[in-house]
């Protein structure tokens, strides 16, 4: 079935803690479709979701969700039961980008620059309170949980003192946390659109720190795109992105998050396999940079959705 005649469903909402940053790309990506003339229809997603799909007669399906449930494979693998396309990387890339330590292993094993870290359980640090750093890190440190998005738990810990509590943010949004190495310099990510790398784009934050509040109060950050880095960093985040997204099997649109160090050396911390999709959002930031508007954007990730099915051999 051509895209033109295809219903789509745009899934956001969920019930993760980014529900309402999901909404918001829903919203946005709902609003470009409609201007593009498909025939769209929104869809909150809950626990009745299959049944929403079915009742709505939903053809191919437009993930806008993030975090748990949305990003790790679960919506992934119910749509391909159900026989839908649906945008982005599939079950397996889904489910390993998803947890943060996961992903730097795998990408570790190809030659990908990535923080030294490990996983911190839950059930161990509440058996016996952890007050040393595990063997090889020193502070100062990153504690986050494994499977969050956003920021959402996020710590720098620059001594002792600080590593108790941070644990225990994390361990309440995950039973994993993830201690890695703190990389000094700055943010810089890269949206990569079916294997085109987009411009990079640098993350000036308030403090240095690009935590929940610097992602999404409006005015707190800076953003420059293209970041103003040397050509030859631009280029190796750009090589590197890519890298990474093949190395996850990621399809579709995808960014991936780095830290650069003051002489230019960067390490992936992280790959979003839903990238967020507000008009304000960092994907969109660099589409624009490469001469691709919003509402472009959008329907190019929806079409992705079919060439990827059709690969696959299914019929829409």
């Amino acid at each position: 079935m051509p895209l033109t005649s295809s219903r789509i469903g745009v899934l956001m909402g969920g019930r993760s803690a980014e529900r309402e940053i999901s909404l918001k790309t829903g919203r946005a990506v709902h609003g470009a479709l409609l201007r593009r003339g498909h025939d769209v229809v929104v869809i909150d997603v809950d626990a009745d979701v299959g049944a929403r799909l079915r009742a709505e007669k939903v053809d191919l399906a437009f993930i806008a969700l993030h975090g748990p449930g949305g990003e790790d494979g679960t919506i992934q693998g119910l749509l391909e039961v159900m026989g839908i396309p649906y945008t982005g990387s599939g079950v397996l890339a889904s489910a390993l980008a998803m947890h943060k330590e996961i992903t730097k292993s795998l990408l570790a094993h190809h030659g990908i620059p990535v923080p030294r870290g490990m996983v911190v359980r839950a059930a161990i640090a509440g058996a016996r309170t952890i007050r040393k750093l595990p063997a090889g890190l020193r502070w100062p440190v990153v504690v986050k949980p494994a499977t969050q998005g956003s920021t959402i738990g996020v710590t720098i810990v620059r001594r002792a003192s600080e590593w108790t509590e941070a644990l225990a943010r994390a361990h309440e949004h995950d039973p994993e946390a993830v201690v890695e190495a703190y990389v000094p310099g700055h943010e810089v990510t890269v949206g990569v659109l079916s294997g085109m790398a987009l411009p990079a784009v640098e993350i000036v934050a308030p403090g240095g720190f690009y935590d929940f509040a610097a992602k999404y109060e409006k005015g707190r950050t800076q953003y420059l795109c293209p970041a103003p880095v040397s050509r030859e960093v631009a280029r190796r985040v750009r090589d590197l992105a890519l890298q990474a997204y093949a190395a996850l099997g990621c399809e579709g649109a995808a960014r991936v998050d780095f830290r650069v160090t003051p002489r230019g050396r960067p390490y992936v911390l992280e790959v979003n396999t839903v990238p967020g999709m507000t008009e304000t959002s960092l994907l969109p930031m660099a589409a624009a940079k490469a001469g691709i508007d919003y509402d472009t954007l959008a329907e190019r990730i929806l079409e992705s959705a079919l060439q990827r099915a059709e690969r696959m051999g299914k019929k829409t």
